[in-house]
């Protein structure tokens, strides 16, 4: 049997950074944490913490992370069930990890339906968010990965288009009449951070080459588009957001007849948690109104 607390106090060391900032959390001593973590280690048999700055979960302790927020998701339910109506009720707090432009966009709004969470949102680039599913970081992702991951089960969303786009000028500079592989190689380009490969794969797509242009690195949604708009590259923006500009005139399309599609999945633990099927409910529910 492992040790309900001898978890939560690996949970906060890993949470937290340190075992002196998890003392202070747990309002125990640094010697307390230590004791406890090693008393857990001797159980399982491995290293779970890699003692460095900050500490970070060994392979081994992956799945005890996990655990540990699993029991304290379902204790948590378990209590207010069991006070009923006239007992002191808390706040879940529910950890979910999505990409940016979903963020900016249509998820926010499915949040709203659960005024009795508290929510502690990550971002990353939506081929990476399931990363942080696998290591215990939160409970739910947004993600590119149909297949799931070990402990959780995935549902299919929808599909978020995307649009190569430039300010009239610079299509105009780089683009009105030239070759579309000469013009994508040399345009300046507008890309979110190192991670993001979308500028890249629709180039891929529509030259059939590789492409390594001028970049700007932009990593906020809302500076991404702007950035785009006041001309300072070409770059893949979602279709519901670059309508209003291109009726407008104040974008145009690079290459019409081409797009971008990134199929986007549901992945959240496999608990029989009230907390995560209302969330699970509310973001189908926004994901079938946004999504294609």
């Amino acid at each position: 049997m492992l040790d309900p607390i001898q978890l939560a106090t690996f949970d906060a060391v890993i949470k937290h950074g340190s075992f002196d900032a998890a003392a202070r959390a747990l309002h125990v001593t640094p010697s307390a944490v230590s004791q406890r973590i090693k008393a857990l280690e001797q159980v399982v048999g491995q290293v779970l913490v890699r003692r460095v700055r900050p500490c970070v979960p060994t392979a081994a302790g992956l799945p005890l992370l996990r655990l540990g927020g699993q029991v304290e998701l379902l204790e948590h339910e378990a209590l207010d069930a069991a006070r009923g109506a006239l007992g002191p009720h808390a706040l879940t707090r529910l950890a979910v990890v999505v990409n940016a432009d979903s963020l900016a966009g249509w998820f926010l709004p499915a949040l709203a339906a659960l005024p009795e969470v508290v929510f502690e949102l990550h971002t990353d680039d939506e081929g990476h968010t399931a990363e942080l599913l696998r290591a215990g970081t939160v409970m739910a992702a947004v993600t590119t990965e149909r297949v799931a991951v070990q402990g959780c089960r995935v549902r299919r969303l929808g599909v978020m288009r995307y649009l190569a786009v430039a300010t009239p000028a610079v299509h105009f500079a780089w683009f009105d009449g030239r070759d579309l592989t000469e013009a994508f190689a040399t345009a300046p380009m507008v890309r979110f951070n190192r991670k993001d490969t979308l500028q890249h794969r629709f180039a891929r797509a529509v030259t059939r080459r590789d492409i390594d242009p001028p970049t700007h690195f932009v990593p906020a949604s809302a500076s991404f588009t702007e950035a785009v708009r006041l001309g300072l590259g070409w770059g893949l923006i979602p279709e519901d957001l670059a309508r209003t500009d291109l009726a407008a005139g104040r974008l145009v399309e690079l290459a019409p007849g081409h797009h971008l599609d990134v199929p986007l999945y549901w992945q959240c633990w496999s608990l029989k948690s009230a907390a995560l099927a209302a969330l699970t409910a509310a973001v189908k529910a926004a994901a079938a109104t946004a999504l294609r």
